[in-house]
């Protein structure tokens, strides 16, 4: 890094492991040197992780990437298998399913979006839904997989993944890969933490055993508990629990009742919604819930009554307040992880928030004065990307047409957020919608969702709406002829993953 060497961060302690905390340390080891910068972290096996399996989305594979780290060894390690998306069952009407796809549907033409012509086509009787234009979700739903091909004229050129992992398993394969660049791993609890007179920053933390570390910066990955930032910092909470009312979860693991599938599955139920998080060697579990309208007994029942295979483990709860931290970054202290913040993982988008934390900072990383300025720039940018993810799971409980549920009813009847209300708005009348400021859900994801539920924008674009309906259908025709026999010719998801990433546990 850049600077000259009084200016620079020396030491950099990063508090708690699981995903956030070793993926913290995974990213600046393989950016700093031991030489140059210190590297410590803290954590205890006596304090359990979250850890309950773990969907992905497809920035993963980024994240990955930049570390060096070989797919099929990290796909071994960790028990994965891959994902291309989520079926969501229920949350329409109920017996609705559809599918929320990774990568595109259709292809633009003449400059306009595909699902212009798609709507053009169902003005004049084509029934053929919009997930029939998608690669990932017409492979997915024949459980079929395969890598994406380099050859633009071929439909698996859209495929897009991400992957289903153990997520202690992951940090575990993540600690390897950290300490062999350099971080140094100290096992204990942390009894006290200790602020600099002047700044009122972290100046060390204090272990049961008597240890101290000191450090110039600190990583709070603490979970829940917000050690440092919440608990001792004091940074203000803000509670997004008015738009996202669940606040518990039931989770369980169970064995397989069939070949593992290539994607997640999100069943909404009488106050929430179930996950299924499929990995070589099990099936993830959880009930998501509101406690206001379902009792947590009933919840662990309706858990357990809707496991597709045998029970592995008595179910477990937890339970979480939505919405993040005031400051993500404080003084000299930065929360990441559960620490940070939480948005239910509907979306799967636990980990591209830790993620996103990490980039950030690395991109805005700083030399040993802090500028408040880029402290300023860090915090703006991660509530964007919080607001931006909360906007589109509300989405999912807005466009419920579950009439006479009470959680349902009160769901789509709340206010919206400014910034979801005019996004909607413009969808529902224009069937436009465009992408600001990095916003991590492109438009494909928006209308899966919206059209999934039942929200059809109300005019085709005026240019599109002038073309010849023959004409329209019979590039639409192409199109899902083109996908239907690029996925005849894939493997299955289970062919795939044995002759490419068998799982090391056997």
């Amino acid at each position: 890094m850049p600077g000259s060497s009084s200016s620079r961060l020396k030491s950099i302690v990063i508090v708690g492991g699981g995903s956030a905390g070793w993926m913290t340390a995974a990213a600046l080891s393989s950016l700093l040197k031991p030489k140059d910068v210190r590297i410590t972290l803290v954590e205890s096996e006596e304090i359990g992780t979250v850890g309950v399996g773990e969907a992905t989305i497809p920035d993963i594979r980024n994240f990955n990437r930049i570390l060096g780290i070989p797919e099929d060894e990290f796909m071994k390690a960790t028990n994965a298998t891959f994902k291309l998306g989520i079926e969501f069952r229920n949350w329409g009407k109920k017996g609705d399913t559809y599918f929320h796809p990774f990568g595109v549907h259709g292809a633009d033409m003449q400059g306009i979006d595909f699902h212009q012509f798609w709507l053009h086509a169902r003005q004049h009787g084509d029934r053929a839904p919009l997930q029939d234009y998608s690669i990932c979700s017409v492979a997915a739903a024949a459980g079929k997989f395969s890598h994406p091909t380099g050859d633009p004229r071929s439909a698996l050129s859209q495929l897009r993944y991400a992957y289903h992992f153990d997520a202690t398993l992951y940090a575990k394969y993540l600690r390897a890969y950290a300490e062999k660049n350099g971080v140094i791993r100290i096992e204990g609890k942390v009894q006290d933490v200790q602020l600099q007179p002047e700044s009122g920053g972290i100046q060390s933390i204090r272990l049961e055993s008597g240890q101290e570390i000191e450090g110039d910066f600190f990583f709070d990955c603490t979970g829940f508990r917000s050690l440092l930032m919440a608990q001792k910092l004091g940074v203000g909470f803000r509670d997004w629990s008015h738009w996202l009312p669940c606040d518990s979860a039931q989770v369980a693991p169970c064995e397989h009742d069939g070949p593992p599938l290539p994607y997640t599955r999100s069943t909404a139920k009488i106050a929430g919604w179930q996950w299924c998080i499929p990995t070589q060697t099990r099936l993830g579990n959880g009930h998501v819930y509101c406690s206001k309208f379902i009792s947590d007994d009933d919840a662990r029942q309706s858990l357990m009554e809707d496991l597709p295979g045998k029970a592995l483990a008595e179910p477990r709860k937890l339970g979480f307040t939505t919405g993040h931290l005031e400051e993500f970054w404080t003084k000299n202290c930065i929360a990441v992880g559960l620490s940070a913040g939480f948005l239910e993982p509907l979306e799967s988008t636990s980990i591209y928030l830790i993620q996103i934390g990490i980039s950030k900072f690395i991109s805005l990383y700083p030399d040993a004065s802090l500028s408040p300025i880029v402290r300023k720039e860090y915090n703006r940018q991660i509530s964007l990307s919080f607001e931006q993810v909360r906007d589109f799971l509300i989405l999912h409980y807005y466009l419920n047409e579950r009439v006479g549920d009470p959680f349902w009813d009160y769901c789509r009847n709340m206010s919206l957020p400014d910034s979801l209300q005019y996004k909607l708005d413009l969808l529902k009348e224009a069937g436009r919608f465009f992408r600001y400021e990095e916003d991590l859900f492109s438009k494909d994801s928006w209308l899966a969702v919206g059209i999934g539920q039942n929200l059809y924008p109300a005019t085709v674009d005026p240019i599109v709406a002038a073309l010849p309906p023959e004409q329209v259908q019979h590039s639409l025709n192409s199109m899902r002829a083109s996908i239907r026999s690029a996925t005849e010719k894939m493997p299955t998801h289970q062919q795939y993953i044995q002759k490419y990433c068998p799982s090391a546990a056997g």
